[in-house]
């Protein structure tokens, strides 16, 4: 007899053959749940893991696991987006690149936001800017409220927004999307980093960088009851990835995200890498960045983490991995 397990995922086309049923995953029925907002989902798994399996944002998972939550990530990642490019400044402003920044505020929905975390460690390593010298103005709460934010976040209060002090000047720079759309503030938004794309590459060239922000995370008594599923699952999300691919390379898959990969995969190869050795450098770098913006209270090896079923040695750390990390938080 299958088993059901909860699920929620975003609505990407990797796994869109998992939604509808045309890949199963061996021995298991999933049970997908719908969320109007995908970080209410996030949020919700970091605190009491209502689910068996979530879509989640890496660095609120790298935050819940380094507080105790017994959680763990495949290394599946869902989403892949540079963060050259995303925050803008007002065109009046006299801010012309990342380091100027400093001694200014800055919009961001949650200080943690996986796509904030890129950005602030990819403006310091590559413009040296020092991210502790911004206020970090955010408007929601923290999916995980273990580790207080650092003294230079503020968060506005009940009724305030972004959008409404940058369309009165009072704020210079934000993230995208948070300025809100069809405002006042149309035509006169325009990205702090003005040749991001040529950027991007040569990053990726020098690095093999490419930021992820989603990872497939299941609770930890699942795996346990199940020691086949995190290979069922790796599996199954993988035929699942190489048939949305095959879509893309026909021209079957046509929308905005779908030409987006395809015009990735000209330069990095697969688009949507699975694995764990595929995405070490990635991983490894979105730790450091969430240790450095103290985030996390230090940086674990990625084999604690992140897991791949293929590799056989790492599948004993699973009972044990929140363990670990939530008693390294409380030292």
């Amino acid at each position: 007899m299958t088993e059901k397990l909860s699920i929620v995922l975003g609505q990407h086309g990797q796994v869109r053959d998992l939604r509808n049923g045309a890949v199963s995953v061996e021995g298991f029925e999933l049970e997908f749940i719908e969320r109007k907002r995908m970080p209410d989902a996030y949020r919700d798994m970091a605190r009491h893991q209502p689910y068996d399996i979530c879509e989640m944002a890496p660095t609120s998972y790298l935050m819940a696991v380094a507080a105790g939550a017994p959680i763990t990530a495949l290394a599946l990642p869902m989403t892949r987006r540079f963060r050259h490019a995303g925050m803008q400044r007002l065109r009046a402003s006299t801010i012309r690149g990342p380091k100027d920044l400093e001694g200014r505020r800055a919009g961001v929905r949650t200080y943690s936001v996986t796509a904030a975390v890129w950005t602030r460690g990819i403006f310091a390593d590559e413009y040296d800017l020092d991210p502790d010298k911004v206020t970090w103005i955010t408007e929601e709460e923290e999916n995980v409220q273990s580790f207080p934010t650092p003294p230079n976040v503020q968060r506005l209060a009940e009724g305030q927004s972004i959008a409404a002090l940058m369309q009165r000047g009072e704020l210079e720079a934000a993230f995208g999307g948070l300025a809100g759309a069809g405002s006042e503030l149309d035509g006169e938004l325009v990205e702090i980093v003005d040749d991001a794309d040529a950027r991007e590459r040569d990053w990726f060239r020098r690095t093999g960088i490419y930021p992820l922000h989603g990872m497939i995370v299941v609770r930890n008594d699942v795996l346990q009851r199940h020691p086949g599923l995190a290979m069922a699952l790796f599996v199954a999300f993988t035929q699942a990835k190489q048939n949305y691919l095959e879509r893309i390379r026909s021209g079957e898959a046509t929308g905005a995200e779908d030409i987006r990969y395809r015009e990735l995969a000209q330069w990095v190869g697969d688009p949507l890498p699975y694995g764990f050795d595929e995405n070490a450098p990635s991983l490894a770098a979105l730790v450091r960045y969430a240790y450095r913006q103290r985030l996390i209270p230090h940086e674990p090896p990625l084999e604690t983490v992140f897991h791949d079923p293929r590799v056989t040695h790492r599948d004993t750390r699973i009972d044990s991995r929140h363990d670990t990390l939530a008693t390294a938080s409380r030292t």
